[in-house]
């Protein structure tokens, strides 16, 4: 007997809208129709995306008792072994324990303490790129990586090809374009029952591949872990649950921070080859204040307001990761006369948020000039990217000071020594950079399709 397409759409909901790449786009379309919330169902589970910085701070901030969960996902959790990263871990005492370790690591009150080793990186990087403009995207990749892995576990990188650096890549690609593509739910995170078909039955596939997954990540959560194991462990009775909350921790630092940083330098770098004018306006402020025979430092930041608009221009322009990763809602809630059953997976959508032309005018242009007021950096929490581009509530990324940090003494030496501009043909004509984004979660641009050129700006002494 056929079965009724009505009782197959009851069965599988809205699955058909999803999309596995560049979710945010469709879920903008939604908040066209649907104003500040849309709510889908897929297979019985509740989707609801909040697409005005107005509604993410009503639920997720004001109300983070409720929304502070994170959905137990059977696919991305008990079968490829992520269920304890800092992302996906259910809202309680382990949550709690790998927040304050965050928190005393990464806080703003930690950060003036690695001032001085971001601009050691920061310089290192400098000169790779100079003596070796083409391969800009290792280089890019090696700062990343090597930063986060300096400041968590005290390794340092010595070349572009480090295992550790390759292993991070290759893990934050299977989270974001296997394991969470298309928002993250699997048949089997509905039916958990299917987690117990043999791996050989139809239809098993996911099982095998999650399988890979899995001993994959157990790797990358051990091996830098167990360079500095005898540092990090105190001889005490919790001893054991210590080194479990270090352990996943300082992996969930290392790998948020690696994408997120590349994903905005490449933003960075794209959009100094598309508005030039920028470039001249950032540049002729770093020489009033910094002059030309000195890198930037952070205590000239006070004294830049201009590239710290571009950087947040960038981030709004970027919006490295468009939906964030889900919350889940803890308990039945009433928003604006709109039932939100409790079990609903909660999306802030900050694509849709930074393209709001209320907020932002032109939105699809590049302006920095949008957070200035007589010459000084002045805006508002919901006019302020940092204030949404890294999440919300009591799970907002608790790495985000490192990373914002890092941005802006990348992006003014940058911006202070290089010529950053559009490769050419053999016939001296501009190449116009082909933007496209395959990552599931990041907004990562694929740079071998975007080609630049990195020139020294100007003659400088040997400290520039």
């Amino acid at each position: 007997m056929a079965t009724s397409p009505w009782l197959l759409l009851a069965i599988v909901g809205n699955i058909f809208d999803l999309t596995a790449r560049e979710l945010w786009l469709r879920a903008s379309q939604w908040a066209k129709l649907y104003g500040d919330v849309a709510y889908l169902r897929v297979f019985g589970q509740g989707l609801l995306f909040l697409n005005t910085y107005e509604a993410a701070i009503d639920l997720l901030d004001k109300k983070g008792s409720i929304y502070s969960d994170k959905p137990s996902l059977v696919m991305a959790g008990e079968l490829c072994g992520c269920e304890n990263m800092v992302a996906f871990t259910r809202y309680g005492d382990q949550s709690r324990r790998q927040r304050r370790l965050m928190q005393k690591a990464l806080g703003p009150s930690a950060i003036p303490s690695y001032h001085s080793l971001l601009e050691i990186e920061t310089q290192a990087l400098l000169k790779r790129l100079l003596d070796d403009p083409l391969n800009y995207d290792g280089h890019l990749r090696r700062y990343a990586g090597s930063l986060t892995l300096l400041v968590v576990y005290g390794y340092r990188v010595v070349s572009n090809d480090d295992p550790f650096l390759t292993l991070a890549e290759d893990c934050v690609e299977i989270i974001s374009n296997r394991i969470a593509s298309g928002g993250g739910i699997w048949p089997v995170d509905v039916f958990p029952f299917l987690k117990h078909i043999p791996v050989w039955f139809p239809g098993a596939g996911f099982k095998r591949n999650a399988i890979k997954w899995k001993a994959k990540m157990e790797e990358f959560v051990d091996k830098p872990y167990e360079l500095v194991k005898t540092r990090m462990i105190s001889d005490s009775e919790d001893a054991a649950q210590q080194e479990f909350d270090i352990k996943w921790t300082a992996n969930s630092m290392y790998s948020a921070s690696l994408d997120t940083t590349m994903t905005v330098i490449r933003h960075f770098l794209l959009l100094m080859e598309l508005y030039p004018d920028a470039v001249i306006k950032a540049q002729k402020e770093i020489d009033s204040v910094v002059g030309t025979h000195r890198l930037p430092t952070f205590s000239d930041r006070p004294s830049l307001p201009y590239v710290d608009a571009i950087m947040s221009e960038c981030l709004r322009w970027g919006a490295p990761v468009p939906l964030g990763l889900p919350h889940r809602l803890m308990d039945d809630d009433v928003y604006k006369g709109f039932f939100i059953p409790q079990g609903t997976l909660v999306f802030s959508n900050v694509w849709n948020m930074t393209r709001n032309p209320q907020t932002f005018p032109d939105p699809d242009s590049f302006i920095p000039e949008r957070y200035l007021q007589n010459d000084s950096y002045t805006v508002t929490d919901g006019q302020d990217p940092r204030s949404f581009v890294f999440g919300f509530g009591r799970r907002r990324c608790p790495g985000s000071h490192l990373v914002e940090s890092s941005l802006w003494i990348v992006m003014v030496c940058v911006l202070a020594t290089l010529d950053v501009s559009k490769e050419a043909d053999a016939h001296g004509r501009p190449i116009e950079p082909t933007v496209v984004y395959e990552n599931s979660v990041f907004r990562c641009v694929q740079t071998e399709l975007s080609p630049l050129r990195l020139a020294p700006l100007q003659s400088v002494d040997g400290s520039k």
